[in-house]
């Protein structure tokens, strides 16, 4: 194990520890319905910029590294968007203190996570930003687990 390898686990451990951060506050400041609306805009987000078809024409005199900053861009516009149809749509049902079930916020931002890291490691472009072959690419990455960890949110936010 060298020195590059350890520093691109941490480098990776604190992208995940900082979206999950992230997720946290926004579960504690905004409330249960927020981080769950949250989570339906990641998932409207993936299948609007699987199948948007004017990617061509936005990217066609974009460099390697430009492309991957406006596919990532363009991205969270459509979070955004997604998040805030759904804030529109969704009650606002949970009357709570920021402090009141924990438990359940945790839980859903740690779904928000999942979702956060398995589109990163699997539709996004950010493994042109990280280094391959850590072992947290290693649990989120592969093909094969994605369908999993896709299903895994939807099942919290079922039971919560």
């Amino acid at each position: 194990m060298d020195w590059s390898f350890v520093l691109n686990t941490l480098s990776e451990l604190a992208y995940l520890l900082i979206v999950f951060t992230i997720m946290w506050f926004i579960a504690v400041i905004k409330g249960r319905q927020a981080i769950m609306n949250l989570i339906f805009g990641l998932y409207l987000a993936l299948l609007i910029s699987l199948q948007f078809p004017y990617y061509d024409e936005i990217l066609r005199s974009a460099a390697d590294s430009t492309a991957s900053v406006v596919k990532l861009v363009m991205f969270t516009v459509f979070t955004i968007l997604g998040t805030w149809l759904f804030a529109r749509v969704m009650p606002d049902e949970f009357q709570e203190n920021k402090f009141e079930t924990m438990g359940k916020k945790v839980l859903l931002a740690l779904s928000a996570t999942v979702v956060v890291m398995i589109f990163s490691f699997n539709v996004l472009p950010v493994t042109e930003f990280l280094t391959p072959g850590t072992p947290i690419q290693a649990i989120f990455a592969p093909e094969s687990y994605f369908f999993g960890w896709l299903m895994l949110p939807l099942a919290i936010l079922f039971f919560i």
